[in-house]
């Protein structure tokens, strides 16, 4: 009896305290703990968490790209980061992906750009002068690996008994101690393994020609040209064009308008808060967000489109 007056007397405080709301949950889709995904999307957690009532974001650790879009694609997270090419390819079922899935664009965030790197005494100044050298292209398989090859072979010069598959410090370093000629790095401008490679020798960053690899933008509409300024690195005085496979939101086509617009505008109404996360973070901007390789979701076309009035 007493157990029975207990369980009403907790269940008439609950009714006369009115239902309980529920927590929306938004999970996001990174990549290592280590990578710029992970520290710009913990970053977007806490805009998210501060910026829209009974939500709670958290930024997942993945392994990026390619298991983002199939897990967001599956409903296991509200949404993700991505490379534009693998966004791409997984919209029209190529590369990796067997079928297309569901994938809506988010925002176009920054961009992620190939740098060619070598060394003053190779005398290598044009990626013509990289017929018959050894040149690391990153980690097998990888989104950098796949972009050198094609821009190689927009070329004519791209010889696979010549290159090497080599994560990007191992790259570097194998270029300092001239075992390879040339070294390929996938990432934001100034970025790391660059950095140290300046710091230490006198490098040299090799350009692209977009007359050249016209035909390849055509065949992967994803890349864009793009030109790191001048003194991005040590010892750079001049602007070098390079191609550019930005970083890129995205969500499933089936996901929420209402939430996909209130994630949108949290995050880009925010943005002077989020650029303080990492210098790559300022470089989002509402004005280049809409450039995304496939089709905006309509909860995030709708913000932009209200942002642009």
């Amino acid at each position: 009896m007493k157990l029975f007056k207990l369980l009403a007397t907790a269940g008439l405080a609950a009714a006369l305290a009115g239902p309980a709301v529920a927590q929306e949950r938004v999970s996001i889709g990174t990549g290592g703990t280590g990578g710029l995904f992970y520290v710009i999307g913990a970053g977007m957690a806490e805009i998210i968490n501060q910026n829209m009532p009974e939500t709670t974001a958290r930024a997942e650790v993945t392994g990026a790209s390619v298991e983002n879009i199939r897990r967001v694609a599956a409903d296991q997270m509200t949404f993700g980061f991505s490379s534009s090419s693998t966004l791409y390819e997984a919209s029209v079922g190529e590369g990796p992906f067997e079928e297309a899935l569901p994938v809506s664009g988010m925002a176009y965030l920054y961009p992620a750009v190939l740098q060619i790197a070598t060394t003053a005494d190779t005398g290598i100044e044009t990626i013509d002068d990289l017929a018959d050298k050894t040149i690391s292209l990153g980690p097998p398989g990888s989104n950098a690996a796949v972009l050198a090859q094609r821009i190689l072979e927009a070329y004519g010069v791209f010889n696979p008994g010549n290159v090497q598959f080599l994560s990007y410090s191992e790259g570097t370093n194998a270029l300092m101690n001239e075992t390879v000629d040339a070294a390929v790095v996938l990432a934001g401008a100034p970025t790391a393994a660059l950095i140290d490679l300046a710091a230490q020798r006198d490098m040299r960053l090799i350009p692209v020609e977009s007359d050249r690899v016209e035909g390849m933008l055509e065949e992967y509409p994803f890349y864009q040209m793009h030109e790191i300024k001048p003194g991005t690195y040590d010892g750079q005085d001049e602007p070098v064009t390079v191609i550019n496979d930005p970083a890129t939101l995205f969500t499933s086509q089936d996901a929420s308008e209402e939430t996909i617009y209130q994630i949108t505008k949290a995050i880009f109404d925010n943005l002077d808060t989020l650029a303080q996360v990492h210098p790559q973070a300022a470089e989002i901007a509402v004005d280049t967000a809409p450039n995304t390789p496939i089709d905006l979701h309509p909860g995030a076309q709708r913000y932009f489109d209200e942002a642009g009035q």
